[in-house]
């Protein structure tokens, strides 16, 4: 049996509950053996009074008539005392059954007095029959004895089952009694046998023989019973034999033991006397003793019953006090290791964690209030609950110094993020001033690729930040369209030219987390590119649904199992705390910071057929509608610029569309005239749209454009390279006139690294506009919002 699990008041209920047993047991079973001795005491005046006295009369009654019957068959007549004795030994054989046949007799009597009694009854049953036989003389004076001798020998048998007293002295007494009683018995025999010689005149074959020997077994039995009874009653006894009666009898015996025949001269007078004297003393010697016996029991019995009495109580006493003790012992043990559990749970599910928040919050923390001191007395308990005391201190103390140490961290961190954010801001609007000034078109490309890493610079410098527990900075004054929101976290990406943007729904996103919003999506596009094969495609795209807008992005990768999906979705649902050891999962804590903050739901599901989808929910309370081009006047700053150097690239090549069935409209570049050197050519492609290349040195002439022969271009693709010249120059004539004269804007041909200079009558696609706030630093490279399984 296993005990280990119990608990403690199960225990220390086992302990008590084995020796209390055990203890009450013993009581129970001591009480008894005690109990029933004492009930047999008591039994005994019973069974004197009972069984006793009436057999003994029957027994005296049966041995008087046995005399009658031998002296009848040994005569010719009938005797008339014969008949008066028999109804009075019917009178004392109905008493004793009626006193057979009691309640009270069986209930006092044990199993072994039971089975005698019935025996008694059944001899007496055979007394009628036996008169019969003797009236018609159908018997001989040996069987008459015989008949009578049975049935007082029955008699003698039940006195000899009541004489099992539970005191060995007055059991010994009860037992010479009895023998005494049956050498009277045999008395009566030697009288009976002697009365029958005396009427016939001779003895009957064998009868000599038996007479002696039955004398001799009556002085054998007394003797032997003398020996066992107490010392004044065996003077008593010495007393009685010493008269006259048992003298002459004994010398009468001695007579008939040395003759073999009926001695001539007999005095049958002196033996009849001496007979009488001597079978009446040792009577009433016997019914002294039982009675002395039954009157010494009663007192005995009572003391015991006493001495029970006394040693029950105090037992039961006893049983009682150690139960309480035990109870009480248990209690408080069971209590006190109850009050130490308590404590050590409250310290670890509430006191601690609370300890820490607080911390964590920033408030100031007593040790010594939040770890109180447990008194448990001075013994092994209270030990422990010291040491658990100290064990809190300690826990407590260190929470304090980890939570310090922590905010100290976050501090340095936040410090080096905000000294970082501010350079590489410094940067960007440096490498802004550059690019406007610079004319060469290999520095322009080497200027785009420097602002480009700018960009992931402070994206990243933003990610210390937020793991820092502050706020990016990065803010708009006034809503901005999602299409530019999605180009702008695809400018913060280094694979940005494997991004297509699909189909976009219009919508405005409010200017207040326009910032955090591109962050996200930069994280979750990073990530789509960074665990996804180099030669696939990464889609986004937006739509528009109840309650908001929902931005998906797809990649075409391995995709993540199903329990590391469980495990992003549940972080990105509740984010957790910062923890630095985990750090290579740090963009699944930023996106679900950045989420937390607006309320923005993201969630990761397996692509169709491979690859990962992420669904960026964004609330209808950040949502608006599309804000009109050019409706904010910073719209041509920095930032803006930055987010059209891609812009070209992130719509979908010619004959991929974002649905089945679907055109997407095809990526242009709009070659206007310039005073730059450069000329434009047939792309290699053959697209239909114009390339411009780049001419070096001061000799270098315009080449003029060179168009396909119409028979190689289908009337299709004419048109669409019109419609795109169209609108591309409606478009930089807008941007003109409000920028207020011709701007030269650069846009980056199908290469990265290609530059291309445009004046401004020739448009660029409608991005973000700057930023109304400073950004802040970004963070030092880490892995974006998902963690992918590459």
């Amino acid at each position: 049996m296993n005990t280990r699990d119990w608990p403690i008041r199960a225990k220390l209920t086992a302990l008590v509950i084995g020796p209390v047993t055990g203890l009450l047991a013993l009581w129970i079973f001591a009480t008894t053996l005690t109990f029933g001795p004492a009930l047999d005491l008591l039994a005994a005046r019973t069974l004197l009074y009972d069984l006793g006295r009436p057999g003994e009369n029957v027994v005296a009654e049966l041995q008087r008539e046995r005399r009658l019957s031998v002296v009848q068959l040994a005569g010719d007549g009938v005797l008339p005392e014969l008949a008066e004795q028999r109804d009075r030994t019917d009178r004392a054989v109905d008493e004793l059954r009626r006193r057979i046949d009691g309640e009270e007799l069986r209930d006092a009597a044990d199993d072994q007095l039971d089975a005698r009694l019935d025996q008694l009854g059944a001899a007496l049953e055979a007394l009628p029959a036996g008169r019969v036989f003797i009236d018609d003389r159908k018997v001989d004076r040996a069987g008459a004895v015989g008949l009578y001798s049975g049935m007082i020998g029955s008699a003698f048998q039940a006195f000899s089952a009541m004489a099992t007293l539970p005191d060995v002295h007055l059991n010994r007494e009860a037992s010479a009694l009895t023998a005494l009683g049956r050498s009277r018995e045999l008395l009566g025999q030697a009288d009976a046998l002697l009365a029958g010689a005396v009427t016939a005149g001779r003895y009957a074959e064998g009868e000599h023989e038996q007479l002696v020997r039955t004398v001799e077994n009556q002085r054998f039995l007394a003797e032997n019973a003398v020996a066992d009874l107490p010392a004044d009653e065996r003077s008593g006894y010495q007393r009685l034999t010493e008269g006259a009666g048992f003298l002459r009898l004994r010398a009468l015996q001695d007579t008939l033991i040395r003759a073999d025949e009926l001695p001539t001269g007999f005095d049958v007078r002196a033996w009849e006397s001496s007979h009488a004297e001597v079978w009446q003393g040792l009577r009433d010697f016997e019914l002294r003793g039982a009675d002395s016996l039954a009157e010494r029991s009663v007192p005995m019995a009572v003391r015991i019953l006493v001495q029970l009495a006394a040693a029950g109580v105090l037992g039961l006493v006893a049983i009682v006090v150690c139960v309480l003790v035990a109870l009480r012992v248990g209690r408080s043990l069971a209590h006190r290791l109850t009050g130490v559990r308590s404590a050590a749970t409250e310290m670890a599910a509430e006191r601690l964690p609370d300890v820490v928040a607080r911390l964590r919050r920033g408030e100031d923390v007593d040790v010594a209030r939040e770890a109180p001191e447990m008194d448990h007395g001075g013994d092994e308990i209270g030990q422990v609950a010291s040491a658990f005391n100290e064990v809190r201190r300690t826990a407590v103390q260190a929470a304090v110094d980890e939570v310090t140490l922590r905010r100290g961290f976050n501090e340095v961190i936040l410090n080096l993020a905000r000294r970082s954010q501010g350079l590489v801001h410094r940067q960007l609007a440096l490498l802004d001033r550059l690019e406007r000034r610079t004319e060469d078109p290999d520095e322009l490309a080497g200027l785009f690729q420097v602002d480009h890493l700018a960009t992931r610079l402070r994206r990243h410098a933003e990610d210390l930040v937020i793991l820092a527990g502050a706020a990016p900075g990065r803010g708009w004054r006034r809503p901005v369209a999602a299409v530019d929101v999605m180009r702008g976290a695809i400018s913060e990406v280094e694979a940005y030219h494997r991004v297509d943007v699909g189909e976009v729904q219009p919508a405005g996103v409010l200017g207040r987390a326009v910032g955090d919003v591109i962050h996200l999506l930069a994280e979750l596009i990073e990530n789509a590119t960074a665990f996804s094969p180099p030669g696939t495609r990464v889609d986004v795209t937006g739509r528009t649904v109840p309650g908001g807008y929902t931005v998906e992005i797809t990649d075409r990768g391995l995709g993540m199992s199903p329990p590391n999906l469980a495990a992003a979705n549940r972080k990105l649902a509740a984010p957790p705390e910062f923890d630095p050891a985990d750090s290579a999962r740090l963009g699944l804590f930023v996106v679900a910071r950045l989420a937390a903050r607006h309320g923005v739901r993201v969630e990761l599901r397996p692509g169709r057929p491979t690859g990962t989808t992420a669904t960026v929910f964004v609330p209808s309370d950040l949502i608006t509608g599309e804000p009109p081009v050019g409706s904010d006047p910073a719209s041509a700053g920095p930032e803006r610029r930055r987010m059209a150097k891609v812009s070209r690239l992130t719509t979908v090549p010619r004959g991929r569309s974002s649905r089945p069935g679907r055109e997407r409209p095809e990526s242009t570049v709009i070659p206007l005239p310039t005073t730059r050197a450069s000329t434009v050519e047939p792309p290699a492609d053959s697209d239909g749209l114009p390339r411009r290349v780049r001419r070096r040195g001061p000799a270098a002439r315009p080449r003029a454009v060179v168009a396909d022969p119409p028979a190689l271009r289908s009337p299709e693709e004419a048109r669409r390279a019109m419609s795109a010249l169209q609108a591309g120059t409606a478009r930089g004539r807008r941007d003109g006139a409000r920028t207020g004269g011709p701007a030269v804007t650069r846009i980056r041909d199908a290469g990265p690294d290609t530059p291309a200079d445009v004046p401004a009558d020739a448009g660029t696609p409608p991005t973000t506009p700057e930023p109304a706030t400073e950004p802040s630093p970004p963070a030092p490279d880490q892995r974006t919002a998902t963690e992918r399984d590459a």
